[in-house]
């Protein structure tokens, strides 16, 4: 007995889980590198004010902090903090100077797929090729980072922001991302949560591309190329966004379906408040889409989706769908809100008394025949035009509202929202590279 009990702590020694340190370094050659070789599982890396130099790379469950003032710099090289652990967190740095490699994708700060798990949290990242790499790694955190992208001259060589690779579950909140090319890339991906982020200046706010069953919300778009374009995804729902001057498309969906596009608010001479291409299923709801060329172009055999409450305010063709036959948008008795239609509510219902056709025959051969636009002014235009609306008979196919609302739903912009949204894009002033269409490029 006697000799047991010495064994018995020693057992309880070696069991004994390490207790985690928390260590503050100052700059100097290698001392990141070392302290993050010396560090134990759990332990927290303090990095006082000054430069580091990278790339480094973590390889424990561990912590990098950086106070007011510290900066990573990988000097052109690889990614600037790579980690390759689960439950690793990286906060409060500065990072820069990544590769500009875009094969292995030189980052700020590259997740492995061992990676499950991190926490990326309030840095700042200038100077790399993409800002945040989230590679394979499950259930990480992106929160709070504000993202500088290049400004190189093709737009194609810039990196993305955010880059989500095959990462479920990655969460991307509160997050400020200006130049590069795409704000966050979401790439063959599920059950990911984008929610509250800022982008501006850049080709699209959002890009997904076979990402399934996440959640686009309170984000907002501003002054880039594109808002929100969802591509090949299903069961998305994407609400409560909004896009302010972007250039093409505030909302676009591509080969989409089954997804909820809901209080959206798309404004500012965009080309398109919403283009929807070939996606089926779909419920596009108490949208604002205000004072684009076009509010929602409809095309590409998109069918049985139901298109309601929405409010199409000032737009200078309200639908553009060409089609032979009759679509209705209107659900369950409520419409859509028509700034273009001088409609009567005799019972006081809140829906007008007449159905609401937002395109005509001759609607359709300005789509087909672009030069007759020449003869718009023409009393042979206006003459078809009373023409179809005398005789039903005369009517091509196209949306129909047989329950339009007399009241639009309001959407207000946060007063911060606003002033930045008075800044001139730079795609306005003439920093606009490789202009491809979306659809054509994937």
């Amino acid at each position: 007995m006697i000799r047991i009990v010495p064994l018995l702590a020693a057992l309880v020694l070696i069991a004994a889980p390490a207790i985690a340190e928390r260590v503050t370094i100052a700059p100097g050659e290698g001392m990141l590198a070392a302290a993050l070789a010396a560090a134990g599982e759990g332990d927290e890396i303090i990095l006082s004010p000054g430069r580091y130099d990278g790339p480094v790379t973590i390889d424990k469950s561990l912590t990098l902090t950086g106070q007011a003032g510290a900066v990573i710099d990988a000097h052109g090289t690889g990614s600037v903090v790579l980690v390759d652990a689960p439950d690793a967190t990286v906060r409060g740095l500065h990072l820069t100077g990544s590769g500009r490699v875009h094969e292995p994708i030189d980052a700020g700060v590259k997740l492995t797929r061992r990676a499950h798990g991190a926490r990326i949290l309030d840095n700042v990242l200038t100077g790399n090729l993409v800002g945040i790499d989230v590679h394979g790694a499950r259930n990480a955190l992106v929160e709070g980072n504000r993202i500088q992208g290049l400004r190189l001259a093709r737009m194609n060589d810039r990196g993305n922001g955010i880059y989500i690779w095959n990462a479920p579950g990655t969460e991307v909140i509160g997050n400020e991302v200006r130049y590069g090319r795409d704000g966050i890339f979401s790439n063959v991906s599920k059950r990911n949560v984008f929610r509250g982020n800022l982008f501006r200046d850049l080709r699209f706010a959002v890009h997904y591309m076979y990402t399934n069953d996440s959640v686009i919300e309170d984000n907002i778009s501003i002054g880039n190329h594109l808002g929100f374009a969802l591509m090949y995804s299903d069961r998305i729902t994407a609400k409560n966004n909004i896009s302010i001057n972007d250039r093409d498309h505030g909302v676009m969906l591509n080969y989409t379906n089954q997804s909820d596009i809901f209080a959206n608010f798309v404004t500012g001479g965009t080309g398109k408040c919403a283009f929807v291409y070939n996606s089926h299923r779909n419920i596009i709801a108490e949208n604002n889409f205000v004072g684009c060329e076009i509010g929602v172009h409809f095309t590409a055999g998109s069918e049985r989706n139901t298109i309601t409450g929405n409010a199409f305010v000032g737009n200078r063709t309200q639908v553009k769908y060409v089609g032979t036959s009759d679509v209705e948008w209107s659900h369950e008795g409520r419409g859509n809100y028509w700034s273009d239609h001088p409609a009567f509510d005799l019972d006081g219902d809140a829906r007008a008394d007449s159905a609401y056709r937002p395109n005509d025959l001759m609607d359709h051969i300005l789509w087909s025949q672009p030069a007759a636009k020449l003869l718009l002014g023409s009393p042979a235009v206006q003459l078809v035009r009373w023409s179809q609306s005398q005789f039903p008979a005369a009517r091509t196919g196209g949306v129909v509202d047989s329950h339009p609302l007399t009241t639009a739903p309001v959407r207000e912009v946060p007063d911060t929202i606003e002033r930045m949204a008075q800044a001139t894009p730079l795609w306005a002033q003439g920093e606009s590279y490789d202009d491809t269409d979306p659809l054509e490029a994937h």
